[in-house]
């Protein structure tokens, strides 16, 4: 018996994948460097399954039909390199190397061109739903070798979560690291859509004093609305949870929060490509903030400001935190958007925004409701710019905008910081500006270091320098922008 796919590293989402590719009849080929874990793997969840162990690679890929199709599912970096190397004598031209792990697309790049020039198809893809996407259906976002995609076509839409509509939620992105691009961009909006929820509890829970019990019930109604998400469902259950001793865990946990990298590279990128990607940039800053536990400990003796108390109607607050959650999703979406847009253009990548959509409408951390709106915006303009321009989100965010302001106020008249709600307010209030004091900013440029500047009564791309004190020269700087 040959498998149809050979998948490398046996850990959780390695194992779960098998097992929801056996499930939906594939044969599947699985390798773990530590020989032990593919034994007892192969004796536990897999037993009884058409799946296929070898304690070499030689074995392994003996085992794959032609093209041979071998998904790694190790950790990102070096190991991903070192296996490729293992394969690579072992391999014919035409097979496919997958790559499955959150590898930065910088390298899937790199990977792609290297195995191109050896004749071997290379896929680097994401994946997103944790443990439980990965056994039941994940978002699964392919980019690479358009050649390939026709040999894991079947398996990946097979495997992937399905949207309320029956689509699976995967398909081809784009050429070299367009995959992991993608994945990359959703993982910013991860941290985006959690710091704005935790916001919204802060504000909530330690400005407005309400309890564990009515936050549950209203982030569960918020649910039944346009915030419905699977975020927003598993914060409610978070608010329901006891510890041992029948008081909420969630006081319990300490207030520093990890994270992987992925966010830190969707601001990296937003800062190369010039993209004002200020939402998800916060949220990281947010995530390095908690970390100093010790420093801001040692800052609140310093800063003991007496608490302020809200004496306003905090059910009203209470719906309008709702609104300015919205509003600043919105606004988080469209940054990613964009992000994504000007990287497809630099790269050529030629994203369709609908299909990414629509990926992330099911399996994925991210998988809302909202997305399907997003998906009906990019149906109807594929070609749209920003996500605040259509008229879905124009409405919504009118509808909501008074209630966004009127939040981040409270917030900081409480001394409550909102690092992500305020910052997407900020963004938009920019965006939506025919005039920002950028005029200042190139005088001041001009002034201190004769980099010129453009004028309204002349047309674009001509340049002008003035000698502002009447001692300096003529003499300008070229004009360029980093």
């Amino acid at each position: 018996m040959q498998a149809d796919i050979g998948l490398i590293g046996l850990a959780v989402m390695g194992q779960n994948l098998v097992l929801n590719m056996a499930d939906h009849g594939y044969t599947v080929a699985v390798f773990n460097r530590t020989t032990s874990k593919t034994d007892e793997f192969l004796q536990g969840p897999a037993k009884g399954k058409k799946i296929l162990g070898s304690h070499d690679l030689a074995s392994f890929v003996k085992q794959l039909k032609r093209p041979r199709r071998i998904m790694l599912m190790v950790k990102a970096g070096d190991p991903v390199d070192e296996f490729i190397e293992h394969l690579l004598p072992l391999l014919e031209k035409g097979d496919i190397i997958i790559d499955g792990g959150n590898s930065f697309y910088v390298d899937s790049e790199r990977r792609y061109k290297e195995l191109q020039a050896k004749g071997i198809l290379f896929i680097g893809t994401g994946i997103s739903g944790g443990e439980e996407g990965a056994r039941h259906g994940p978002s699964i976002m392919p980019g690479g070798s358009p050649e390939a995609w026709p040999h894991v076509k079947s398996i990946f839409q097979s495997i992937a979560a399905k949207s309320e509509d029956g689509e699976p939620c995967s398909d081809w992105v784009g050429e070299g690291g367009a995959g992991h691009y993608v994945k990359m961009v959703h993982n910013g909006i991860e941290y985006g859509d959690m710091q704005l929820i935790s916001e919204a509890y802060d504000l909530l829970h330690h400005g407005l004093g309400i309890g564990y019990e009515d936050l549950a019930k209203m982030f569960e109604k918020w649910n039944e609305g346009e915030l419905n998400s699977y975020l927003i469902e598993i914060t409610y259950q978070i608010f329901s949870k006891m510890d041992t001793d029948g008081k909420p865990l969630l006081d319990k946990i300490l207030d520093a929060a990890g994270q992987k990298g992925t966010g830190k590279w969707t601001g990296i990128s937003a800062l190369e490509l010039g993209m004002p990607v200020t939402l998800i940039a916060e949220a990281v800053f947010a995530r390095c903030l908690s970390a100093l536990k010790e420093e801001r400990v040692q800052a609140s003796s310093l800063y003991p400001f007496p608490k302020k108390s809200f004496s306003g109607d905090k059910n009203g607050l209470g719906a309008k935190s709702a609104d300015a959650l919205y509003a600043a999703k919105i606004a988080s979406y469209a940054q990613g958007f964009m992000l994504m847009r000007k990287a497809s253009e630099e790269n050529k990548w030629n994203l369709n925004f609908g299909s990414i959509a629509l990926m992330w409408r099911g399996g994925c951390i991210i998988r809302s409701r909202f997305l399907g709106k997003i998906k009906e915006a990019y149906d109807k303009n594929p070609k749209l710019l920003n996500l605040l321009a259509d008229p879905y989100f124009v409405k919504e965010v009118s509808r909501c905008h008074q209630a966004w302001r009127e939040v981040v106020a409270q917030g900081a008249l409480l001394g409550i910081p909102l690092p992500s709600t305020g910052s997407a307010l900020a963004f938009f209030d920019g965006y939506r500006s025919e005039k920002l004091p950028a005029n200042l900013l190139q005088a001041q440029r001009d002034f201190f270091g004769a980099h010129t500047y453009e004028r309204i009564d002349q047309p674009r791309g001509k340049f002008f320098h003035t000698n502002w004190t009447g001692k300096g020269g003529d003499v300008s700087s070229s004009s360029y922008n980093a």
